[in-house]
Formats: C-alpha cells, sequence, structure tokens
C-alpha cells in the first residue's frame, strides 16, 4: 500500500513539473523551421575614436553572445509570425525582371506613383537586381546563412571588407544616387563623434588623419574624382559612421503619413539596426505599401526583405506598421521611423 502511494505522488510530482515547464517554456519557443542555423547579428563593428563598439573587434559568432547583448533591446528572431490572411492572388514576383520595379509588382488594387526623372525613387525603381533566387552574398563572396527573408537581391556594389553593413548599405545607396545623378559635391557623412566626412574635400585632394579621437582634415594629393578614390572614401566613411551618427547627426522622427522613399526605420547604437524605404505603391483609397531594403551584419549585399506576415508578400501594408514594428530580421521601437538629411541631396 506504501509502495502504491508513493507511486501516485510521482505521478502527481510528474504532472506538475510538466505543467511548469508548459508554462514557462512555451512563450519562448522557436520553430527551428524558421531560423537559419547561421545568425546575422546586428551588432555594428564599427571603430569610434580608434576603437570598436564590439568589445573583441569582431562580429558576435553564436547566438548565445547575441541574447547577452541583446538583452533588454527591441530585437527579435526573424519570422516568427503566422501568415496572416492578406495575400494577394497575383503573383508579384516577376522572375524576368531586371530592375526593382519590374521583378516586384504591386499587390492587386495598388499602383506605384509617377516618379521624376533623376529623383530617388527613380532611382532605386530602376536599379539592377541579382537573378531572380540569387541568395544574398557577405562582403567574402560566402552565402549570408538565413536566405528566407529576402525577395530579391539589389545589384548594389559591396566592398571586399566587413564594412559595408546596414547604416552603410543605406549611406551607399544615396552615394551612388549622387554619383549617377550629377549631386556628388552634396556628399557629406558625419563620423561618430560628430566630425563631417565631405567628399568634396575628398576628390580635391585631401584625407583624413585619425589620431586616437582626434580627426582632422591633411593635404595629402591631388585632384581625384575617379570610382576607386570614391571607394576609398565610401571605406572611410564606413568604418568611422553608422547607425548612431546617422541616428544622432543625420535623421529626424517623422509620421506615417509623411513618409516617403528614402525614409527609414532606424535603431541607432551599439547594437543598432535600421531598413529603409525603397518604394511605395498606393490604392485608389489612397492606402500605402512599402518596400523595405537592408543591409546588415556581417557586411553583406542590400536586398529587398520580406515582410513577416506574410511570406508571399514583400510589401509593408501602413494598417500593419505598428509598434513594436516587426520586420523580417528586426523589431523597431515606436519613434524609429525618421528622415534622413540625405533627402536634401535629392532636391
Amino acid at each position: 500500500m506504501k509502495k502504491r502511494i508513493n507511486s501516485k505522488r510521482g505521478i502527481i510530482y510528474f504532472v506538475i513539473i510538466l505543467l511548469i515547464s508548459v508554462l514557462t517554456g512555451c512563450s519562448s519557443h522557436t520553430d527551428p523551421e524558421t531560423i537559419s542555423g547561421e545568425h546575422e547579428s546586428d551588432h555594428e563593428n564599427k571603430v569610434i575614436f580608434g576603437t570598436s563598439e564590439n568589445d573583441d573587434n569582431s562580429p558576435l559568432e553564436n547566438e548565445s553572445e547575441l541574447s547577452d547583448v541583446n538583452a533588454g533591446t527591441s530585437e527579435t528572431p526573424a519570422l516568427l509570425t503566422e501568415p496572416t490572411e492578406k495575400i494577394e492572388d497575383d503573383l508579384l514576383i516577376n522572375a524576368d525582371g531586371i530592375t526593382l520595379a519590374e521583378r516586384i509588382c504591386t499587390p492587386k488594387g495598388y499602383a506605384r506613383y509617377e516618379a521624376a526623372k533623376n529623383s530617388l525613387t527613380d532611382f532605386l525603381r530602376s536599379y539592377p537586381m541579382k537573378a531572380d533566387g540569387a541568395p544574398v552574398l557577405l562582403y567574402n563572396s560566402s552565402e549570408k546563412g538565413n536566405q528566407r527573408v529576402h525577395a530579391a537581391v539589389f545589384g548594389l556594389p559591396i566592398e571586399a571588407e566587413d564594412l559595408q553593413q546596414c547604416a552603410d548599405s543605406v549611406m551607399r545607396v544615396f552615394a551612388e544616387y549622387c554619383l549617377q545623378t550629377g549631386r556628388e559635391s552634396q556628399l557629406q557623412f558625419h563620423f561618430t563623434n560628430g566630425f563631417l566626412a565631405e567628399y568634396s574635400k575628398w576628390r580635391d585632394g585631401h584625407r583624413i588623419a585619425i589620431n586616437g579621437n582626434d580627426i582632422s582634415w591633411t593635404d595629402a594629393g591631388t585632384y581625384d574624382d575617379s570610382y576607386e578614390s570614391f571607394k576609398k572614401y565610401m571605406r572611410m566613411v564606413f568604418a568611422y559612421a553608422g547607425t548612431l551618427s546617422m541616428d544622432v547627426y543625420e535623421s529626424k522622427p517623422i509620421t506615417l503619413e509623411e513618409v516617403q522613399v528614402g525614409d527609414v526605420f532606424l535603431k541607432g547604437g551599439s547594437p543598432g539596426h535600421v531598413v529603409m524605404i525603397v518604394d511605395i505603391c498606393e490604392s485608389e483609397a489612397g492606402e500605402r505599401a512599402f518596400l523595405l531594403g537592408q543591409g546588415y551584419m556581417p557586411a553583406q549585399e542590400f536586398h529587398v526583405i520580406n515582410n513577416p506576415l506574410h511570406m508571399e508578400n514583400p510589401w509593408y501594408y501602413e494598417d500593419e506598421i505598428t509598434y513594436p514594428f516587426r520586420t523580417a530580421e528586426y523589431t523597431f521601437p515606436e519613434g524609429s521611423l525618421r528622415r534622413l538629411s540625405y533627402l536634401d541631396w535629392t532636391e
């Protein structure tokens, strides 16, 4: 009899433990099919006054490190939400499309508004894309671990160092736009300490001297407007600028009603991240939808990201943008929608 009672107690204890495990563990459960084996970190490996924001001067390499760094932040793994009913019947990806506008069609009932020639919208819509189904490549030509988060890949140049990450990709878009449309004299970016790196000075032969925390211009050469010189300038910017400088010196908050192509969702700091609105379409009722583009860490090709609410449709509908705002690989807090001062160059 005593043995039977102990057996019943054992069953009761087991049931209690099982209930505790379910109640405490299910909310943090992650479907292994939704996240790749390699987890990219958004932690920017930027140099600030001669030091790196990342203590070991290297990207975080595993998920446990990422969890420690992001404790208390708004970041979340990608693709964890269930698809919604907001899926359009028509095929949205045209595999034969060469440009952004040709590759990603608008949803049923929506249309792109007309873009002025040489505007940023025109530049992005007509930008060549890599072949449909092409993987996102890292700076070293290896494939990014998570290939489920992108709908298309821009043919935007990327340097062979781990520098052109999230904010850098946005800066590269604006810089290439300025070169193509004859606005290169307006190119300028702030470093994290506030130093203003003007491309016109670099082109005229000046160079940036860095001595510890001191940054200054020096006379080091002659006029050079070659693309190779431009790339050297951009690599210097990538090394000393990032989401922090973009947030503090180069952007201001806006409302959803004000949004235009080139605006960003930005969380400055370390870690930080930014995604850029690369296209907008609108319904007859005035409802809008957006395409978002991003680079990430490690440095990788600029790409259009999927919407985790409906993976078959990369458009982010206006009524879906609530906070915290979840994108394919990052969740942004309220106040993260911002306008970059770079848009002044496009007028």
